[in-house]
């Protein structure tokens, strides 16, 4: 038996490799190493997600640390990721845990941990975990786990209410006023995540779908791309919305839909909100992006004159910076987004709603912000396939990457990129390839000056490993 942390922490499918027995196992791991973290005294935070059992998972994680005499901050319903991290700064607590698996089809969950300082916990600190895990699958057992009732007796079980802690935190942070005077229409996909009833106590006039408790998702993978949301499309094309807005399974990721009803991926949000940060809030800082990126983001620091940093994908790289030194933005393209105004971890609502406000103070549809983005920076299509194989395949492919096409479809390969996986870069374009970090596929980003060599790029991988 093997547990892994992936990009973003351990996933497994339920009744399957996440079971009770193995979350038990994780979480003993966990309370062995945060056990000696200089905060300790004042507990951990643990919470969990609207997916199938989160929070019956949650309270079992919350057992089991608090059986080792660690004080639990255990929060009241479903949260979210963001929820959890600000509850971890506000107790000043050692670390966190959030039961989820973030974006993930439904039969999925998984086991995130948040460091101190409020956001993903760095990759040494989830590698010192695994040795422990190690361990304690070795041998097989771990100690007996009191009762959720004694441990509460004890106080080693506490509850708190991050959900009116983060909305509060919201409310400080957003110019909510300003975009109500604004009379801007916004509709608010919620995927039946975990963000459930937050945007209309936020905002109330906002129209939501999928506003309530379906931990199966309705099928439907929790992720804010464009097959995954098409009623909220539907709406926007329909006329009487200026935006819409998207979040994921634990609300940490975001996309959005023009007034026209076209699907405004995180590839472009990031640059609308470096921009307004920059130029209208006059905020300075470093900017971090992951490999899977746009362009957009590296023309643009170079204009501005910031220093722009290149992580491989997954949010915790972007962590790592956004904790030693004052980081403007960060952004990686599956949707998750970090600024130096709010915590170190990706906070869909928060970006949405930053977003809005920037859309209300310039009197602007979503629609025209981009296209002021593609007329002073160049305009890019881009476009991300995940690929479900066999081993044998995926191998074939990944060792066709290792040797270096010399071109892509018509393209020469002008330069090659090894940060996270394969990049190739042609003129005016370039093609990603890599093994997912929490599924068991390959993806393939793309991004081109034109959608004929878009689509070329795509097509070019079809050729890879068929040697």
């Amino acid at each position: 038996m093997e547990i892994k942390f992936g990009t973003d922490g351990w996933r497994g499918v339920i009744a399957e490799d996440y079971t009770f027995e193995n979350v038990e196992r994780v979480a003993l791991a966990f309370a062995r190493y945060y056990r000696q973290h200089p905060k300790i005294n004042n507990g951990v935070v643990v919470g969990g997600d609207a997916r199938f059992g989160s929070q019956d998972f949650a309270l079992r994680a919350a057992q089991v640390i608090a059986s080792q005499g660690i004080l639990v901050w255990l929060c009241d319903g479903v949260v979210s990721t963001p929820m959890v991290s600000l509850g971890i700064l506000k107790k000043k607590a050692a670390a966190g845990v959030m039961i989820t698996a973030s974006h993930n089809p439904p039969q999925w969950n998984g086991f995130k941990i948040k460091g101190d300082f409020g956001g993903s916990a760095l990759v040494s600190d989830i590698k010192k975990v695994e040795r422990l895990l190690s361990n304690i699958l070795a041998a097989g057992k771990i100690p007996k786990v009191k009762s959720a009732e004694e441990l509460r007796a004890a106080g080693l079980i506490r509850p708190i209410n991050v959900r009116s802690i983060y909305i509060q935190e919201i409310r400080k942070k957003i110019d909510l006023e300003a975009i109500r005077r604004s009379g801007m229409k916004i509709a608010y996909d919620v995927m039946y995540g975990a963000a459930i009833g937050v945007m209309k106590e936020l905002l109330p006039s906002v129209f939501c779908l999928h506003d309530e408790h379906n931990p199966g998702f309705k099928g439907v993978p929790p992720e804010p791309l464009t097959q995954n949301i098409p009623e909220i499309i539907a709406l926007l094309r329909g006329g009487g919305y200026d935006i819409g807005i998207v979040t994921d399974g634990d609300v940490d990721r975001l996309g959005a839909v023009d007034e026209n009803g076209n699907f405004i991926s995180t590839q472009v949000i990031i640059p609308l909100l470096l921009k307004y940060l920059h130029v209208y809030r006059k905020q300075k800082g470093s900017v971090v992006k992951t490999v899977s990126v746009t362009d957009l983001v590296s023309r643009m620091t170079e204009k501005y004159g910031l220093r722009l940093y290149t992580r491989p994908v997954g949010f915790k790289y972007i962590t790592e910076l956004m904790i030693t030194e004052k980081v403007l933005i960060g952004g990686e393209e599956s949707g998750g987004i970090g600024t130096s105004l709010h915590i170190p971890e990706r906070d869909g609502i928060y970006n949405a709603l930053l977003l809005c406000e920037y859309l209300a103070k310039r009197g602007l549809t979503l629609g025209q912000a981009v296209h002021e983005i593609y007329d002073e920076f160049g305009r890019v299509y881009y476009e991300r396939m995940d690929y479900s194989t066999t081993d044998q395949r995926k191998r074939a492919i990944l060792a066709a990457c290792e040797r270096g096409p010399a071109k892509l479809g018509p393209y020469p390969v002008i330069a090659t990129e090894t940060i996270d996986g394969y990049k190739f870069r042609v003129d005016g374009g370039w093609l990603l390839v890599r093994a997912s970090g929490t599924e068991p596929l390959l993806r393939f980003y793309a991004e081109a000056d034109d959608e004929k060599k878009l689509q070329a790029l795509l097509r070019a991988v079809s050729k890879f490993g068929a040697q």
